[in-house]
């Protein structure tokens, strides 16, 4: 059942924001940082906790989930060091995630040779 709700919960964010793209002007950049932001204030209002709860990584894996980590990894460092953990504790919660795509990335670009689209 773990896996029907992260497949469910997960496709419903993803089809949302298809839906996003495809009916509004929004530019891809800004849909991912709305998303971010998204996540950031629901978490903070105490709704993405329990669907991260529910669905697993249904709920955390897409970028709205990413904005639910800086959120609770400011939540704690502000709680641990005060202020300063605002400024500090998103990119501790994030850090392991946002280096290993971009260390996954660079690999791959060695496996894999894109070309540029004209």
């Amino acid at each position: 059942m773990d896996y029907f709700n992260a497949f469910w919960v997960g496709g419903l964010i993803c089809a949302l924001v298809q839906i996003l793209l495809d009916k509004t002007k929004l530019m891809p950049g800004r849909v991912m940082v709305l998303l971010v932001c998204t996540g950031a204030v629901l978490s903070a209002a105490g709704i993405y906790k329990p669907l991260v709860d529910y669905a697993g990584a249904g709920a955390s894996v897409p970028l709205i989930g990413f904005g639910h980590v800086l959120w609770e990894g400011m939540k704690k460092a502000i709680e641990a060091d005060g202020l300063l953990g605002l400024f500090t504790g998103g990119f501790t919660a994030c850090a392991a995630g946002v280096s290993s795509a971009l260390i996954f990335s660079y690999l791959a670009s060695f496996i894999f040779r894109p070309k540029m689209k004209k």
